[in-house]
């Protein structure tokens, strides 16, 4: 499930999709961004926007699923 159609979600289910609260997935997304724009980029844009990228690792964590089937729910690779 992609970060916009997360945002469709009552913050109860929020956290039982995600395991934090949308206030805490907030602060993570900032940190996330603080830390990119520090960050010299090179090679090709991600595909993932820093809220997805941070569903995806949240989604590791949570669910203990391996790269193999998360890059294909999010096709990437």
């Amino acid at each position: 499930m992609r970060y916009e159609q997360t945002k469709k979600l009552s913050n109860r289910e929020f956290k039982r999709l995600v395991g934090v609260q949308r206030r805490t997935f907030d602060e993570i997304v900032k940190i996330l961004e603080d830390a990119a724009s520090l960050k010299q980029t090179r090679g090709y844009p991600n595909k993932l926007g820093l809220e997805d990228q941070a569903l995806v690792c949240l989604q590791y964590w949570r669910e203990y699923r391996t790269y193999f089937h998360i890059a294909g729910d999010w096709q990437v690779s």
